[in-house]
């Protein structure tokens, strides 16, 4: 150890090396230490877990105390953890907040699309991402291998981008029942709009949008993804906050529009996710700029914004997809315009992100 003291920062990045059981992500970028100290050779620190499994405590206080022992100085050890039950109808089963919630192993990395705002078209960047990545991922021999998990339960309007109808499959029966995604150009879709009825007004509350959001990860049989794109409801409160906890996510892409009013939203977007320890792999700029007939272009919503975003949020532009009517057209129809005209300007672009969001997942090591 090169710290010639032991601090709680130092503390803090020894519990880095403890994984909670089931996941490979550790406690400390789960947001579940709440303290740690250190004075008289006694090191002091306290978890925070919601859980109902009883085993979960027992292992990670076993596996926090072999790791502050080991630090030099440390000569004893004192450690809390407070369990909060599992709330609601999951009381008693597996589920609860982001303790209960383990992503299917055949899942590699899970990325949340979000946005601050509404209208920024964030679920038609989620589609022609999700396809272009389908075909990047393809190209290397690997089909089959990206998710869309729909998540937006008031507007789920990605089964109609996707060309998808009708109702999931469903495998086996009782508690074991698996959903079995629906796919379309390469991508396995599940959506909150093949469950409802689609004149049916849903008035849920946030209770049961978790749990629904944690059978789309537990009780589908996703099968092995390389991606599963997870489209989040548009905002940045205690809904969203609650959603990115459901789930175990290895990054998040922030969808903005260049004007300063979806930017200022976008980065408070961008800050949730650092309170909850999710890394921010980028940011997009939708409808950056549109081209007329004649070749020029033309920032209708203004420039920069995207670019001013990342930098602030100290991550990077992943790219700027222009207004096109193409985009609008291929969500309307189900054919979204990275499959619909693969070699036109807009497939080029969200394949470049693609690219560009593969190329952070391996990097980050995950």
């Amino acid at each position: 150890m090169h710290h010639r003291t032991v601090t709680s920062d130092v503390i803090k990045e020894a519990l880095k090396q403890v994984k909670y059981p089931g996941f490979s992500r550790d406690i400390v970028s789960f947001g579940l230490v709440r303290s740690a100290a250190f004075a008289d050779g006694t090191a002091k620190v306290a978890l925070a877990l919601t859980t109902a499994d009883p085993q979960v405590p027992v292992a990670l206080k076993a596996a926090v105390e072999k790791v502050l022992l080991s630090l030099p100085g440390v000569k004893q050890t004192i450690i809390d953890i407070a369990v909060a039950p599992v709330r609601g109808p999951a009381a008693g089963g597996t589920g609860g907040s982001l303790a209960g919630s383990t992503a299917p192993k055949g899942i590699k990395h899970a990325v949340a699309i979000a946005s601050g705002k509404g209208g920024v078209g964030k679920s038609t960047f989620a589609v022609n991402l999700a396809c272009a990545l389908a075909q990047e991922l393809a190209a290397q021999g690997q089909a089959g291998c990206v998710g869309l998990m729909d998540c937006d339960v008031y507007g789920p309007t990605v089964p109609l981008m996707m060309g998808l109808s009708g109702r999931p499959g469903i495998e086996g029966d009782g508690a074991d029942a698996m959903l079995l995604p629906m796919e379309n150009h390469g991508v396995k879709v599940m959506s909150m709009g093949f469950l409802v009825d689609a004149d049916t007004p849903v008035i849920w509350r946030g209770p049961m949008i978790m749990k629904t959001v944690q059978q789309f990860v537990q009780n589908v049989r996703w099968g092995d993804l390389e991606v599963l794109l997870v489209d989040l409801p548009p905002g940045t409160g205690d809904a969203q906050l609650s959603l990115v906890q459901t789930l175990p996510l290895d990054g998040a892409v922030l969808v903005t529009t260049p004007q300063l009013a979806a930017t200022n939203v976008a980065r408070r977007g961008g800050l949730m996710f650092r309170k909850v320890n999710v890394p921010l792999l980028g940011v997009a700029e939708n409808m950056s700029y549109f081209v007329d007939s004649v070749g020029h272009r033309h920032d209708l919503f203004g420039s920069g914004g995207g670019a001013e975003i990342a930098e602030a949020l100290g991550t990077t532009l992943l790219g700027q997809v222009p207004l096109l009517a193409e985009i609008r057209e291929g969500g309307d129809s189900g054919k979204p315009v990275v499959v619909n005209d693969s070699a036109g300007p807009a497939a080029l672009i969200f394949r470049q992100i693609a690219r560009s969001l593969l190329d952070r997942l391996a990097s980050a090591g995950r």
